[in-house]
């Protein structure tokens, strides 16, 4: 229509998730290196939220063209299924034609196609739009596909998609784990990575009230957790409980012990 009028290539408002169209916002450019990131430094589980027609699809779609050959990515854009339709959509996606089978063979058949992926060094990325959208059962079986892993790393990137009330749905409190797990790995990721061989050990108990605390932010695990080691210290003791933990928040929230 008014392309030629205007000598348009193409009109330049179409609503389809073009991302050479997407306008780096600061928090679009946010949302995007947030994405990013955590894809790259394999975290497991991301969530990038925002109102209807902010712009979250089409930063999806920017993330996979961002997105080099080392990685093979799934994209689900209707996720109002069930969990056994989510898992053959899920390999249909990564280009593999399971025969009519069931859900538990279906993640069979997923966990072997991870492991070949990481063996040619190969990341895995599955991004759900609309995520609001999955019901509990439904975010279960999500979470099931985060815990597929080796030692070493995580198998599949998860990137939920959504508005505001996935926030809600994933802080149910049948959902808390999603955080909290994140939350240990976070820990273990940084002590890994700062030359920890099996010293210090934070308890179970001691990764939960981290996480209580901090509701996942990692400025407040860091401050969390720097404290504790200072406790350990002080107290001569590698392994780090919920006790530690509450001395560290006590300090850092100005008390005195």
């Amino acid at each position: 229509m008014y392309t030629e009028f205007y000598g348009f290539r193409e009109a330049p408002f179409n609503i389809t998730p073009d991302p050479r169209f997407l306008f780096f916002s600061d928090k679009h450019r946010e949302a995007f290196n947030h994405v990013l990131f955590g894809i790259r430094e394999r975290k497991g589980f991301i969530q990038i939220t925002g109102e209807v027609g902010a712009g979250k699809t089409t930063v999806c779609r920017a993330i996979l063209t961002e997105l080099g050959p080392t990685y093979k990515t799934a994209l689900i854009l209707n996720p109002m299924v069930t969990a056994t339709q989510l898992m053959r959509t899920v390999l249909a996606e990564l280009g593999l034609e399971p025969r009519k089978l069931d859900r538990t063979a279906y993640l069979e058949i997923l966990n072997r196609y991870l492991l070949e992926q990481a063996a040619e060094g190969h990341d895995v990325v599955l991004l759900i739009d609309e995520a609001q959208d999955l019901d509990p059962d439904l975010l279960e079986q999500v979470r099931l596909l985060s815990n597929l892993e080796t030692d070493q790393r995580k198998l599949l990137q998860i990137v939920l998609i959504g508005q505001p009330e996935l926030r809600d749905k994933l802080n149910q409190k049948g959902l808390r784990q999603l955080h909290r797990f994140e939350t240990e790995r976070y820990i273990a990721h940084r002590l890994r990575v700062a030359g920890a061989d099996g010293r210090p050990s934070f308890s179970r108990w001691a990764m939960r009230k981290v996480h209580g605390y901090s509701h996942g932010v990692p400025r407040l695990i860091n401050a969390v957790c720097d404290k504790a080691l200072l406790y350990g210290y002080v107290n001569g003791t590698y392994d780090l409980k919920s006790r530690a933990i509450g001395q560290a928040i006590r300090e850092l929230e100005g008390e005195v012990a």
